[in-house]
């Protein structure tokens, strides 16, 4: 169960990044199949590999079901262009843990793209003393989906299967 919960907090950090919006847009991911490797320090799940089936559609439907649920849990969430891709600052509160994240975006979304993000974490269940993460998510079209995917579908290590489009379930199984 902790495992789950820490893939599906995981995805909703990919969510939440790939989805956010501020002074600048990201661009819009090529349509198809997507490996996203997500390496992360100081986090229970410290690697994992998850594809993801997207279109033009489901990007914008993630940026636009996301931007209301980081309304409410992010009192910052910025993304500005940079000469060599984008930045991303964010301060969110989830659960009685407030984080701050920096993420530095690179790549051409057509093709690979790379997300290293690093962020601190205070407060919930671990305490007060802050906790600090780094992630790196590394991403690389791989071709048309699969014929048994429809875009939005993440197949996660193990093999479980979700579709972005269910966001209201994601969001039931974040902690209140």
């Amino acid at each position: 169960m902790t495992r789950k919960l820490a893939l599906l907090g995981s995805v909703a950090c990919l969510v939440l990044s790939a989805g956010a919006a501020g002074a600048d847009e990201l661009p819009m991911r090529k349509a198809g199949l997507w490996e996203m490797k997500l390496v992360t320090t100081g986090s229970p799940v410290p690697e994992m590999t998850m594809q993801h089936c997207t279109d033009e559609t489901v990007d914008k439907e993630m940026s636009n079901n996301v931007s209301p649920m980081a309304k409410q849990i992010c009192a910052k969430q910025e993304i500005k262009k940079t000469a060599t891709g984008y930045v991303s600052d964010s301060e969110c509160s989830v659960a009685g843990v407030s984080t701050t994240s920096h993420a530095e975006i690179t790549g051409d979304f057509n093709s690979a793209y790379t997300v290293k993000t690093s962020s601190h974490a205070q407060g919930g269940v671990a305490g007060a003393a802050g906790r600090d993460s780094t992630m790196t998510l590394q991403a690389k079209w791989l071709g048309a989906c699969k014929p048994d995917q429809k875009p939005g579908d993440i197949v996660m290590p193990g093999g479980f299967k979700m579709n972005m489009r269910d966001m209201d379930k994601l969001k039931a199984l974040l902690p209140k």
